[in-house]
């Protein structure tokens, strides 16, 4: 009988295949995690963040972003994207949606993945205690630590998960691709807009792009693991 890719066997390789990479990814968003915090530690990315966010300054003026001032509006308006506030309700309204829909699952590991990151940031800025940039753009500083990013790390996390849920779903290739390329969108120019508007250094964007993937790399695993138990 010829072998098809339809095979069960053939079938459960490519899983099994997929769950391997999403463990590998999981492994290596870690691993940048960590390596950017002793980075910063040590100094050595001082050189490199200052570069970038001065990029963004008007020359000889730190506190005056390049560019016009519709650029800043628009930096303001898409680092809410990233606020507490909008991803909580993102959440919540997320949770509620898929649970109506009978899809327990995604619904439970949503709703307690997204918090677990928002908490986890939290946690390293407590625990790596770095000073913001101290020039912010747009608004009061906030008074929070500043590594990593937590508007890049909840963004993450919960764009990119919605984004697992969506390919989990939805059987169309062209669907899924969209639904991560959204998710990487939104996820990069809040990421962009944090340092453009100076309440972050780019090293602590770049760790919370890395720890908010994690999370939604475990999600996708618990996505996978918890299906073969129904």
């Amino acid at each position: 009988m010829k072998f098809s890719a339809r095979h069960p066997a053939a079938i459960t390789s490519r899983i099994e295949i997929a769950l391997l990479l999403i463990w590998i990814g999981l492994a290596g968003a870690v691993w940048v995690f960590l390596k950017l915090a002793d980075e910063v530690i040590e100094g050595d990315l001082d050189r490199f963040d200052q570069s970038i966010l001065y990029a963004f300054r008007v020359a000889g003026d730190p506190h005056q972003a390049a560019g016009p001032h519709w650029l800043l509006e628009s930096m303001r308006d898409i680092t809410a994207l990233g606020g507490l506030t909008l991803l909580s309700f993102v959440t919540v309204l997320g949770v509620i949606v898929l649970w109506a829909h009978r899809q327990r699952r995604q619904a439970v590991i949503f709703g307690i993945c997204v918090p677990l990151a928002q908490l986890s940031s939290g946690l390293f800025k407590d625990i790596y205690e770095r000073a913001r940039p101290s020039f912010a753009i747009y608004g009061d500083l906030p008074t929070s630590m500043s590594f990593p990013s937590g508007h890049s790390t909840v963004a993450t996390a919960t764009y990119f998960l919605l984004a697992v849920i969506v390919a989990s779903l939805e059987p169309r290739r062209a669907m899924k691709a969209l639904a991560f390329s959204v998710a990487a969108l939104l996820a990069l120019l809040i990421g962009v807009s944090r340092v453009y508007l100076g309440v972050h250094w780019p090293s602590d964007v770049l760790a919370g792009w890395s720890l908010g993937a994690a999370w939604a790399l475990f999600a996708a695993i618990l996505l996978r693991m918890s299906a073969r138990l129904r």
